[in-house]
C-alpha cells in the first residue's frame, strides 16, 4: 500500500494507491467535472442509486452541480479506479460546513463522507464493495488531522448502513438533515442514521 501521488492511467493525478489483494492496483484521483460527467451521469439516473438524490438530472445539470462542488474549499469529490474503470464514487466534507453539523456535536478531526458504487460489472466479486470502503477510509486516513469519519445514509438504505457497520463504523441515532435551499443547491429534507468510523478503531481492522 502507499499514499504517494504518482499519474494514474489516464494522466489524472493517484491521490492515493493500494493493491487489494484478489482485484490488483486501486487508486483515488480527484472527479474532473468535465471528463466524468458521463460516468457519474449514467450511475445517478439509475433506480439503485436514488438515495444519492440525483436522479432525472441532465449531463449538463451533473457537471454544474460538480462544478459547484470542485469550487468550495470544504467539500471534495473522488472517484476510486481499478485499473482504468470507475468503481466508486465518494464525497468528503467539513463538517461545521454541512447541514449535518446541526445534528451532532462535531468535533476536531471529523471529515464527513458520502459514497456511491459504481454499476457492477462481470461475474459477481464477493466482497468488493467491503474492499473499495477500506480504500475509501485508507485515503481519508493518509491525512494526519483526521480522527474520525463521519457518515450519514439515508435511513431506508438498509443495504448501506449494514456495509458501514460492517466495516467499523458505530451506528448512532436517526437524525433529520434540514432542507437547503440556495440558488447554488437545493437539498431535501433527510432522514438518516449517523455513523462514525474512528481512527483507532479503522487502524485495528486495516
Amino acid at each position: 500500500m502507499t499514499t504517494e501521488a504518482s499519474a494514474g492511467p489516464a494522466g489524472a493525478e493517484a491521490l492515493y494507491r493500494e493493491t487489494v489483494e484478489g482485484l490488483g492496483t486501486v487508486h483515488v484521483r480527484r472527479l474532473d467535472p468535465a471528463r466524468d460527467a458521463d460516468v457519474v451521469h449514467s450511475w445517478v439516473n439509475e433506480d439503485r442509486a436514488r438515495f444519492w438524490g440525483m436522479g432525472e438530472t441532465s449531463r449538463e445539470e451533473v457537471r454544474g452541480i460538480y462544478e459547484h462542488l470542485d469550487s468550495l474549499t470544504t467539500h471534495h469529490a473522488f472517484l476510486i479506479v481499478l485499473g482504468d474503470e470507475p468503481v466508486m464514487l465518494f464525497q468528503t466534507y467539513e463538517p461545521e460546513a454541512d447541514r449535518v453539523s446541526e445534528c451532532y456535536e462535531v468535533e476536531p478531526g471529523d471529515i464527513g463522507v458520502h459514497l456511491m458504487m459504481g454499476p457492477a460489472k462481470g461475474s459477481p466479486r464477493p466482497g468488493f464493495t467491503a474492499a473499495m470502503l477500506r480504500v475509501l477510509v485508507g485515503h481519508v486516513l493518509a491525512d494526519d488531522g483526521v480522527r474520525r469519519i463521519v457518515a450519514e445514509p439515508d435511513v431506508r438504505n438498509a443495504k448501506a448502513i449494514d456495509q458501514l457497520r460492517r466495516a467499523g463504523f458505530e451506528l448512532g441515532p436517526e437524525i433529520v438533515l434540514p432542507e437547503i435551499d440556495l440558488p447554488e443547491v437545493f437539498l431535501p429534507e433527510k432522514r438518516a442514521r449517523l455513523a462514525i468510523l474512528s481512527r483507532e478503531t479503522a487502524e485495528t481492522l486495516r
